[in-house]
C-alpha cells in the first residue's frame, strides 16, 4: 500500500494527520479508562486511599484519611513497581522510564522507527505504575502510542526516512493533544520538545492536523470541559507584580534544575549501578515511594486533584512545599528506577505547588491570590526542566482556561528557561537541528561548501618512499594509528598510495622483502588545499576511498598534507560549534 504519487503537500499530511489523530484519540480514550480502573483496584479498593480528582475530571474531594490502610500502601506501590518491570524488561525494554524520551530518541537516532509492541506494553506497564500510586504522568505513554502508530503507518503507506520522522513527531503531539485537552499545546510540544533551542517547523502543520482530530476524537467520550477550574482572576502587571512573577520564574528555574540532577543521579548513579536484574529495580523504586507516601500521600500517582485544591487555595503553606520537594523524590524513584510514565504531570505538580507557594509568602507584602502563581508556576517550572516554554504556556492555559495569565507566564517562563541552563528532564533532546542526526545532512552541504580543504587537512605527512618494504610501512601505521600512506619520491612528489588493506593482503614471510611500490595504487585521487570539503568528500564517496592526499596545485604533485573523513567530521562540528557560540554571545548581548 502506498499513498498516490500526485497527492499535493497539504493532502498528503492531511490524510496522514486525520489517521493518526483518529489513532491517537482513541489510545488516549483507552489509556485513561484503564488508568481509571487501575487506580481504583490497586488505590481505591486495597488501600482504600481515594486521590482526589481535578475538577474536569471527577470529584474534588480530600480522602478521609483515617480510613487509609496505611500498612498496605508501600506493598501496593511495589507490587505496581514489579509488574511493570516484569511486563516492560520481558517484552519491550524500550518502553522503561518516560516515553517521551524514546519518542525523541526514536526521531533523531532511529529514523523515526519504533517496534509495533511497543505502545501496547507502555500503555499497560504505565497504568499499573501511576494507578499503583507510581509519581508519573500521562504524556509519555500516550506519546509513544501516538508515535507508535505514526511509525507503524510509515511503513504501511512507504513513506520516506523523512516522512516517518515527521509523522512519528505529529503523533506524539496528537495523543498529548488528546489525553490534556490541549490541542494546540500538544502540537507545539511536538515541534518543541526534540530540541533544547529549537523547533522542528516541518512537524507544525501535520501536528496541528493530527492533534485536532484526536482532541475530537477523545472529547467525544471524555468531553471538552478543561482538566482544571480556576477562579475568574486576571493577574494584575502593575510593576511590584511583575517582579514577583520574575521571583517566581527565578525560583522554578532553580527548582527545575534540582530536579533534573536529582533524577538522574537516582538513575545514573544509583540504579543503573545496582547489581540486579532490571526486572526488580522499578520494585525497589515503588517501595521508597510507598514509604514516602506513608508521610506525604499527595506525593504518589498524578497528583492532579491536589493541584486542583491548590489553586482553590485549600493548601497550607507549609503542605505546598512538603509536596513540591517530595514530588521530585517520588518521581525521581519511580521513573529513574525504570518505571513506567511521564514526567509531564509531575512536573505541573511541582511547578504549581511552588507557584502556590511563592504567592502564600508574597501575599503577606502585596495583594496577590496564590491561585494566579500556581497557574503560572505549572508553566514557568515545566517551560524550565523540558525546555519547552511555548509548548508549556500553551498546554497549561488549555489544561487551565486560564488564558489571562499568558502575559505574566512569558515572563516567568523565559526567566526559568534561562535559569535552569541546559538541563533537561529529556535527556534524548539535543541541542538544535544542525545537530541532530535528522538534519546532519541538510545542515552539512552548505557549510561544507564553504570550508576550504586547508582548515581541515593534517600537515604533518607521513608518507613513505617506493622501496620501503611492506613490513616497516606495517609498522609505521600501527605506530602512527593511520589507515594509508602516500608514496613520495626523493623530491616530495606523489607518485602512489598504499593503504592497511592492501599492506596485510602480502603473506608475512613476503613482508619484509616486498617494497611498497610493488602494490600501490598508482592512479591516485588527490585533492587541493583550496578545493572546498564539500567537493573533496565527494569524491571520497564517489571513489569509496577513506582519505586523500593534499597536493599543493593541480599543476604540481608535491605533497602538503592528508585529508581523512575524520578530519571532515572533526572540522565540520568545530565549525557548528563556533556557530552556536557567536550564536550565544548575540542572544547575551540582547
Amino acid at each position: 500500500m502506498r499513498l498516490p504519487r500526485n497527492l499535493s503537500y497539504l493532502e498528503k499530511w492531511f490524510v496522514c494527520g486525520v489517521l493518526v489523530g483518529v489513532v491517537a484519540g482513541l489510545g488516549a480514550v483507552v489509556f485513561a479508562e484503564l488508568l481509571k480502573l487501575t487506580t481504583s483496584f490497586f488505590l481505591v479498593d486495597i488501600v482504600h486511599y481515594a486521590p482526589p480528582s481535578p475538577a474536569g475530571e471527577g470529584v474534588t474531594v480530600t480522602p478521609n484519611f483515617s480510613e487509609v490502610r496505611w500498612n498496605l500502601f508501600p506493598i501496593v506501590v511495589t507490587i505496581g513497581g514489579l509488574i511493570s518491570g516484569v511486563v516492560v524488561y520481558t517484552l519491550a525494554p524500550e518502553a522503561e522510564g518516560h516515553g517521551t524520551d524514546s519518542v525523541i530518541k526514536a526521531f533523531h537516532k532511529m529514523g523515526g522507527y519504533i517496534r509495533r509492541r511497543v505502545p501496547l506494553v507502555k500503555l499497560i506497564a504505565s497504568a499499573v505504575t501511576i494507578g499503583s500510586g507510581g509519581s508519573a504522568g500521562r504524556e509519555g505513554p500516550i506519546a509513544q502510542i501516538g508515535a507508535g502508530f505514526a511509525s507503524f503507518l510509515s511503513s504501511v503507506l512507504k513513506l520516506s526516512e523523512h516522512d516517518r520522522r515527521i509523522l512519528v513527531a505529529c503523533g506524539a503531539g496528537a495523543g498529548i493533544g488528546s489525553i490534556f485537552r490541549a490541542p494546540l499545546g500538544g502540537a507545539l510540544f511536538s515541534a518543541e520538545v526534540l530540541y533544547r533551542q529549537d523547533l522542528e517547523t516541518e512537524a507544525l502543520l501535520p501536528a496541528f492536523i493530527a492533534s485536532v482530530i484526536g482532541f475530537g476524537v477523545y472529547s467525544m467520550f471524555e468531553g471538552t470541559r478543561p482538566i482544571f477550574e480556576i477562579p475568574s482572576l486576571v493577574p494584575s502587571l502593575d510593576p511590584l507584580s511583575l517582579l514577583s512573577y520574575v521571583l517566581l520564574g527565578f525560583v522554578s528555574g532553580v527548582f527545575a534544575v534540582i530536579y533534573v540532577k536529582t533524577f538522574y543521579g537516582l538513575k545514573f548513579n544509583v540504579f543503573d549501578r545496582m547489581p540486579i536484574p532490571n526486572h526488580i529495580k522499578p520494585a525497589i523504586g515503588g517501595l521508597v515511594v510507598g514509604l514516602i507516601a506513608l508521610v506525604v500521600p499527595q506525593a504518589t500517582e498524578m497528583g492532579y486533584g491536589w493541584l486542583q485544591l491548590a489553586m482553590w487555595n485549600k493548601i497550607p503553606l507549609t503542605l505546598l512545599i512538603v509536596i513540591a520537594i517530595t514530588k521530585i523524590l517520588t518521581t525521581s524513584f519511580t521513573i529513574s528506577s525504570g518505571g513506567s510514565g511521564g514526567v509531564f504531570a509531575p512536573s505541573l505538580v511541582i511547578g504549581g505547588m511552588l507557584g502556590g507557594a511563592v504567592g502564600v509568602l508574597l501575599s503577606s507584602y502585596a495583594n496577590i491570590n496564590p491561585a494566579i502563581f500556581v497557574v503560572i508556576g505549572m508553566m514557568s517550572f515545566f517551560a524550565g526542566a523540558a525546555k519547552v516554554p511555548l509548548a508549556s504556556i500553551i498546554m497549561v492555559a488549555e489544561m487551565t482556561g486560564g488564558y489571562s495569565m499568558l502575559v505574566p507566564a512569558m515572563l516567568s517562563s523565559a526567566i526559568s528557561y534561562v535559569v535552569s541552563g541546559s538541563s533537561t528532564i529529556y535527556y534524548e533532546q539535543v541541542r538544535c537541528r544542525p545537530l541532530s542526526p535528522a538534519h546532519k545532512e541538510e545542515f552539512s552541504v552548505p557549510l561544507l561548501k564553504k570550508m576550504l580543504v586547508r582548515e581541515a587537512m593534517t600537515e604533518n605527512v607521513v608518507t613513505v618512499g617506493p622501496k620501503t618494504t611492506v613490513r616497516e610501512a606495517l609498522d609505521m601505521l600501527t605506530r602512527h594509528n593511520i589507515g594509508g600512506l602516500p608514496v613520495v619520491d626523493v623530491h616530495g612528489n606523489l607518485i602512489g598510495m598504499v593503504t592497511f588493506t592492501d599492506l596485510v593482503q602480502v603473506p608475512a614471510e613476503h613482508q619484509r622483502k616486498m617494497y611498497v611500490e610493488l602494490i600501490m595504487t598508482r592512479d591516485v585521487i588527490v585533492t587541493y588545499p583550496e578545493e572546498t570539503l564539500y567537493d573533496a568528500f565527494r569524491k571520497m564517496i564517489m571513489n569509496q576511498v577513506g582519505r586523500l592526499p593534499v597536493i599543493e596545485a593541480p599543476h604540481s604533485r608535491r605533497v602538503v598534507g592528508i585529508l581523512a573523513r575524520a578530519d571532515i567530521r572533526n572540522s565540520y562540528e568545530r565549525e557548528v560549534k563556533k556557530l552556536l557560540e557567536r550564536q550565544d554571545e548575540a542572544d547575551e548581548g540582547l
